[in-house]
């Protein structure tokens, strides 16, 4: 009785080792196939901001121009906030863009921005996040625009 005990426990504790060896040893796939070739909208659309140099599946690298459009409601004191993520969503970089034109207005307005980063040394996906600036801080008035981007 005792053997048998013994046999199923060692049985379970190798399975459990098998099953987490396999897992923390996956490699996930990271290729451009597996990259949406979509902007992501979240509470705005594109006749709000045009993100003008870089698109979905680009390949970037460090320093990052970012150049576009977006109507001037989109800033607040003629800046507005940038992240960029890694694969899992890590924050790895936060900047602004800029105006340098009149951003009281309804009307497009041109904007740049640049951010530096460290390329992240596990998988070669992440995302750039544009977001208005809301000064109420309420976030019904939050508006975002999120672009798949691959790092070189």
């Amino acid at each position: 009785m005792k053997r048998l005990f013994f046999f199923f426990t060692l049985i379970f504790l190798l399975g459990i080792f098998f099953a987490w060896h396999s897992l923390s040893t996956k490699e996930f796939p990271l290729d451009v196939s597996e990259i949406s070739g979509e902007i992501y909208y979240s509470n705005t659309s594109e006749d709000e901001i045009i993100l003008e140099n870089i698109h979905p599946g680009e390949i970037i690298s460090s320093p990052l121009l970012l150049t576009g459009r977006a109507r001037g409601s989109w800033f607040f004191e003629a800046s507005a906030p940038v992240v960029l993520t890694d694969w899992d969503g890590r924050i790895i970089a936060e900047g602004t863009i800029h105006t340098t034109e009149d951003w009281m207005t309804t009307e497009f307005v041109p904007f740049e921005g640049t951010l530096t980063f460290e390329t992240p040394s596990y998988g070669d996906i992440g995302s750039l996040i544009l977001q208005n600036d809301n000064p109420s801080g309420l976030p019904a008035y939050d508006k975002a625009i999120e672009i798949p981007i691959r790092y070189r």
